[in-house]
């Protein structure tokens, strides 16, 4: 597929884990989803690069299935608060599915408060989920995979959130994070501690954080997608200054706007993703 064709099927997707995508031995594949709840999904054989591999903030909960032949695993993990480093095996296969930031699976028992930066097994959590446990870890071919996936998961549905979180979410993905929280009220109609208080029963988090993911997130996508200067960027996220801008980036990407932008041009990252 043509790389513009991919860089608009990758617009309709919000969250992003380069440094996943950079760790892919050859090609990183990704299948949209007709799910409301579930971003996409993505596979990949890691490869051999002694640089650690970070996850970065995307408010999403992923579903990472290690395909390995001899001890394939499957865990549930919640979005971090920071860059966190992550392991993956050399030349293990992986599965993933990323459900949609801000969603949480009704059908996974646990809540949203303690997947934060922590993964569980997905056995221990997902009822009935041995069957398509053992075909996504046997099967070989990643549309396959995906097929089995959205055979077990026909049916289940997402965590129900209020109208209050709804609309909040909304306004803070219209506007890429760049949302004070006096704004919140008046587009709700409802207090900050209200607010507040229903965001951290749906989420886990408060709205202040889901906005510092929502900017991490726009950021990247500006850099991977765009030609645009950092200081544009900064004034554009609402950052008082390019400094503040810079020493946030640093600590949820793990790598400056610029070291980042080089290293998405040395691996050739939008070379790498294949759009099934």
């Amino acid at each position: 597929m043509p790389k513009q064709a991919i860089v608009n099927h990758l617009a309709r997707i919000r969250s992003k884990q380069p440094w996943m995508v950079m760790s892919a031995a050859d090609e990183f594949c990704l299948a949209g989803s007709d799910h409301p709840t579930i971003s996409h999904y993505y596979g990949f054989e890691a490869g051999h690069s002694a640089e650690p591999i970070f996850a970065i903030p995307d408010g999403c909960v992923d579903i990472l299935f290690d395909c390995d032949t001899t001890s394939p695993k499957a865990e549930v993990y919640g979005t971090p608060m920071e860059a966190m480093q992550i392991e993956l095996i050399p030349k293990h296969r992986y599965f993933g599915v990323r459900f949609a930031s801000g969603i949480m699976p009704d059908w996974l028992d646990v809540s949203a408060k303690d997947l934060i930066e922590q993964h569980v097994s997905f056995l221990s959590v997902a009822t009935e989920a041995e069957q398509v446990f053992e075909a996504i870890v046997r099967e070989p071919d990643f549309l396959s995979q995906v097929a089995s996936f959205k055979d077990y998961f026909n049916g289940k549905k997402a965590r129900h959130f209020s109208p209050l979180t709804i609309a909040a979410l909304q306004y803070i993905f219209d506007h890429n994070g760049n949302v004070r929280i006096d704004e919140l009220e008046v587009i709700t109609g409802y207090t900050t501690r209200t607010i507040q208080r229903q965001f951290l029963s749906d989420l886990g988090f408060s709205p202040k954080v889901f906005c510092r993911i929502v900017r991490c997130q726009s950021a990247v996508y500006a850099i991977n997608h765009k030609e645009i200067t950092f200081s544009d960027m900064a004034c554009d996220l609402g950052f008082t200054d390019q400094s503040h801008f810079l020493k946030e980036f640093k600590k949820l990407v793990s790598a400056t706007p610029l070291a980042y932008q080089d290293r998405v041009k040395q691996h050739t990252y939008l070379d790498k993703i294949h759009y099934c």
